[in-house]
């Protein structure tokens, strides 16, 4: 691209001339397009779920960490334009995809969403458009599938189109860090690709880090939450061994986190949930294997935290068993079933798995979540209890499994008969009731 190219993409970004589509409207596409939005730029967000579009017929947010104003002022100002037709992107000038990519059995990456969406875009690409993959995937995924996918459409990289990868790095409820705050890290086919996507970002967040490659940022967010995934099976693990050593494993962490280098705090817990940790390091772990190369970490660290549900059901049954009730003729209060504290997302919850352990095992489970009124799947079916003194004293043991604060965790200590803490919400509390994860 020549310098002149690139500084007339910019004096158009600069007078919001540039039309944005941002295509899946989920946890990460819609805080995305309402961001654009907000800077005055023209969104068309693509979404193919009937459900979610008719929502936003209705101005509805249907995602935690969107403003339901911000959303409400965008749609009536036309600003943001939601639609499930692809054709509307012959009028974008950038296309930002943001599509889920699950995991299938044995570790396989899914990336069929990404590949349907970027099949549709290819049809429907403007001269000159950016394209930016956003979704995570494993390293050569953006060069070695989308690229060609693209290029079938007719047009070639470099003279009619240019690509980049910038991995999403959305924490759902973390107020602190929205998307202006989150630095963005950018790869991009060749340098002028990537010069163009960091022009757009920097519209949006306060920095933009250039890397040399798609390989590299299609690492970088793996890298990530592979550090997470690691230091959580670590912790998950110590607390097991902890607890056969009659030792405060959340003491021990409060001591270690004093030391002013060297070390970070990571705390164990129920399981691990949500669009990122459980998965996104298995990715990784498949595409390290094409090269020959066994990522045990990885692989450990996936199983450790994956057991995790069934080690808190066995905790459960050891507690009731040494206060003489039958496991299988026990009633379990869990509480709290969104994976991570105040947000209602429950993708890959592990109080979903508590559950299914414990009705397996004949248990009668409730739940309480002010945030989730309803689990409905194809094997559960409940709705969520009110915390009441009377309902608290029904159950032979209380669960807290994701910790909202949206809690009277005072009126649970005064009349619940016992208590599995697997969030250490209640530190500092001497109370032969508490049992800790």
């Amino acid at each position: 691209m020549m310098q002149g190219s690139l500084r007339q993409f910019k004096d158009k970004l600069k007078k919001k001339e540039v039309k944005v589509a941002v295509v899946g409207l989920g946890y990460v596409g819609l805080p995305l397009a309402l961001e654009f939005s907000k800077k005055g730029f023209v969104v068309f967000g693509i979404e193919i779920d009937k459900d979610r579009l008719a929502r936003l017929k209705k101005r509805e947010a249907y995602i935690s960490d969107v403003e339901p104003r911000s959303l409400r002022s965008a749609l009536v100002s036309g600003r943001l334009i939601p639609c499930g037709d692809f054709s509307l992107l012959k009028k974008a000038d950038v296309i930002i995809i943001c599509v889920p990519t699950p995991l299938k059995r044995k570790n396989y990456p899914d990336i069929s969403f990404i590949k349907d969406a970027v099949i549709a875009i290819s049809g429907n690409l403007k001269r000159g458009s950016l394209v930016i993959l956003e979704s995570t995937t494993y390293p050569g995924t953006t060069e070695e599938v989308i690229l060609p996918l693209l290029e079938k459409g007719g047009l070639r990289h470099g003279e009619g189109f240019y690509l980049c990868f910038s991995p999403e790095r959305i924490d759902p409820g973390n107020s602190r860090y929205p998307v202006s705050k989150i630095p963005k890290v950018i790869g991009g086919v060749n340098r002028d690709a990537a010069l163009l996507g960091k022009a757009v970002y920097e519209n949006i967040v306060d920095r933009v880090v250039l890397v040399s490659s798609t390989r590299v940022a299609e690492i970088t967010k793996l890298l990530e939450n592979t550090f997470r995934i690691v230091n959580i099976g670590l912790i998950d693990e110590l607390a097991m061994m902890a607890h056969k050593m009659k030792i405060d494993i959340w003491e021990a962490i409060s001591a270690a986190a004093t030391k002013p280098f060297g070390f970070m705090p990571f705390y164990p817990g129920p399981g691990v949930g949500g669009h990122c940790i459980p998965k996104d390091p298995l990715y990784l772990y498949w595409k390290a294997k094409k090269f020959g190369f066994n990522s045990r970490f990885i692989k450990l660290a996936s199983d450790l935290i994956t057991f995790m549900p069934e080690y808190v059901v066995n905790r459960i049954e050891s507690l009731l068993k040494g206060k003489g009730v039958m496991f299988n003729k026990s009633k379990v209060l869990i509480i709290g079933v969104a994976y991570k504290k105040d947000v209602k997302d429950l993708r890959k919850s592990p109080a979903l798995d508590i559950i299914d352990i414990l009705i397996k095992s004949r248990v009668k489970v409730s739940y309480h979540d002010p945030l989730v009124p309803y689990l409905k799947f194809p094997n559960l079916n409940l709705k969520s209890v009110f915390i009441t003194k009377e309902n608290l004293s029904k159950y032979d043991c209380v669960v807290i499994v994701t910790d909202h604060s949206r809690l009277d965790y005072n009126l649970i200590l005064k009349n619940a008969k016992s208590i599995f803490d697997t969030r250490n919400v209640y530190i500092g509390k001497d109370n032969s009731k508490i049992i800790r994860l």
